[in-house]
């Protein structure tokens, strides 16, 4: 009997931030906020990383831009 394919999302360890002032934790801490849903049934993907990173300094600049 054939065996059918499963997809098993590899596990991707938390990639260096790109920008500056930016720290892995920071970054770490928002993505849990952001993918709260998802998590703990799937791991996070590089692209979610990376929106996680994007979106925690658009939100950083915002709150700049009010004060």
């Amino acid at each position: 009997m054939p065996r059918m394919k499963t997809e098993n999302p590899q596990v991707i360890q938390q990639p260096t931030t790109f920008t500056p002032g930016i720290t892995k934790g920071m970054v770490r801490q928002h993505a849990y906020e952001l993918f709260r849903d998802k998590l703990p049934a799937h791991p996070l993907t590089l692209q979610d990383w990376v929106l996680a990173e994007k979106d925690l300094v658009n939100s950083r600049e915002a709150d700049q831009a009010k004060s």
